[in-house]
């Protein structure tokens, strides 16, 4: 007989946590290679508005998202807790500007709720649910919505694109 992975292993997922204003949300660990300082943006013309800019990191040019702006969220100014979260989306790293990273927690399977349908319309399609953080509501992002940047052309919007 084959012994079967642990409940605890098999139902338990590890969320990075941030926040946006006062909203949290989260989003897997697997995903995130790396948490940098924002650092200069250079902006990309003609690229939709949510692209804050592109960013060298170490040789590597970074398309950087504003989540606020992505989430159709009120923009604000990166400040000095802002920071960038590196995530590899499709052998690609692409970053996500947030107002301040937060923690990381375990989030056991059956925790995670639907989102309310009172939530707006772009903010409930690009969340998998809603977990709790403490005495508070966090969500969790659906990546493969949040980071699908290619709006129908195929192609994530670069340097390379800029000139067009």
């Amino acid at each position: 007989m084959t012994s079967l992975p642990s409940q605890t292993e098999a139902e338990e997922q590890l969320i990075a946590t941030f926040l946006l204003g006062d909203n949290i949300f989260g989003i897997d660990t697997g995903m995130i290679q790396e948490v940098v300082m924002v650092g200069e943006l250079t902006p990309v013309h003609h690229a939709p508005a949510y692209v804050a800019g592109i960013r060298n990191l170490r040789g590597r040019i970074i398309t950087v998202v504003d989540l606020r702006v992505r989430l159709e969220m009120e923009y604000i100014e990166p400040g000095r807790e802002s920071r960038i979260l590196i995530v590899d989306w499709k052998n690609e790293p692409v970053g996500l500007l947030v107002d301040s990273v937060a923690d990381t927690m375990e989030l056991a399977e059956g925790t995670l709720q639907p989102p309310p349908p009172n939530l707006h319309g772009v903010q409930m399609e690009k969340l998998l649910g809603v977990f709790h953080c403490g005495e508070r509501l966090g969500g969790l992002l659906d990546p493969a919505i949040v980071l699908d940047l290619s709006d129908g052309t195929g192609e994530v919007p670069t340097a390379r694109k800029a000139g067009e």
